[in-house]
């Protein structure tokens, strides 16, 4: 069984009957969208949404820096008004 990870859930046919409502009542909850009791999707408020591509964002860039500083390659001091 797939675990729901939310603490707000509805049924597809919630969803369908009207989206305006359920928002409403999730109010900035997570809604896990359920069909026939198992999760289908997860309606995530903007604000919450922008903030998770933040941190995977994050997360591929720090992959990066990571990858780079390993390549042992030579390094150039430059000043801010440099660049």
């Amino acid at each position: 069984m797939n675990a729901v990870l939310s603490d707000f859930t509805a049924s597809i046919t919630e969803l369908k009957k009207s989206p305006s409502k359920l928002l409403e009542k999730a109010g900035n909850n997570v809604v896990a969208i359920l069909n026939h009791n198992k999760p289908s999707a997860y309606l995530v408020p903007s604000e919450q949404y922008e903030k998770l591509i933040e941190i995977v964002d994050d997360y591929y860039l720090s992959l990066d820096v990571k990858k780079r500083l390993s390549e042992n390659e030579k390094t150039v001091k430059v000043s801010l008004d440099e660049l």
